[in-house]
């Protein structure tokens, strides 16, 4: 799994693009943050439908949700400070438990949210998976070096 990851700078790089997006959705959102640009559309349906052209459009939530998708996939991407073999296995076990989590709240969603509320949890949907993912990888990083388990981590002992 090592070969797959990136070099640990990316991780600053990925918090650095997480805290920007969080910072714009806050300005977004309180402050009415906006900006039209000129941007190529395969497909656009507002008011009429559009394929393959190019217009004027607030393009503020477009690069709001593309600093807290590629940062989030920057972090999770990324190898740790101090990387250890067993962090492999924190990595499946976060993976596993984060689809988990993902799928029960879009099922919970689907039996109990209905209408614009069900829509604003798709949009959630798409960043719920990085956020269980980091939730559940450094909690159980942070478990095993309290705990001081048998597998290698970063500040624990290696024990039989």
């Amino acid at each position: 799994m090592n070969n797959l990851l990136l070099s640990f700078r990316w991780k600053l790089v990925g918090i650095l693009l997480a805290i920007i997006g969080i910072v714009l959705s806050i300005a977004y959102f309180w402050f009415d943050f906006r900006f039209k640009i000129p941007v190529f559309a395969v497909y656009s349906a507002f008011l009429e439908t559009k394929m393959l052209v190019v217009f004027r459009t607030n393009f503020a939530d477009e690069l709001i949700m593309l600093l807290l998708i590629s940062g989030p996939g920057l972090i999770i991407f990324s190898k740790e400070k101090n990387e250890a073999e067993g962090l492999d296995q924190f990595r499946l076990i976060a993976f596993a438990k984060a689809l988990i989590a993902n799928i029960v709240l879009l099922l919970f969603s689907v039996l109990f949210i209905y209408g614009s509320g069900f829509m604003a949890i798709l949009v959630i949907n798409i960043l719920s998976f990085f956020v269980f993912y980091l939730i559940f990888f450094y909690a159980k990083i942070l478990t095993g070096r309290r705990n001081r388990s048998h597998i290698d981590i970063p500040g624990g002992n290696t024990q039989p």
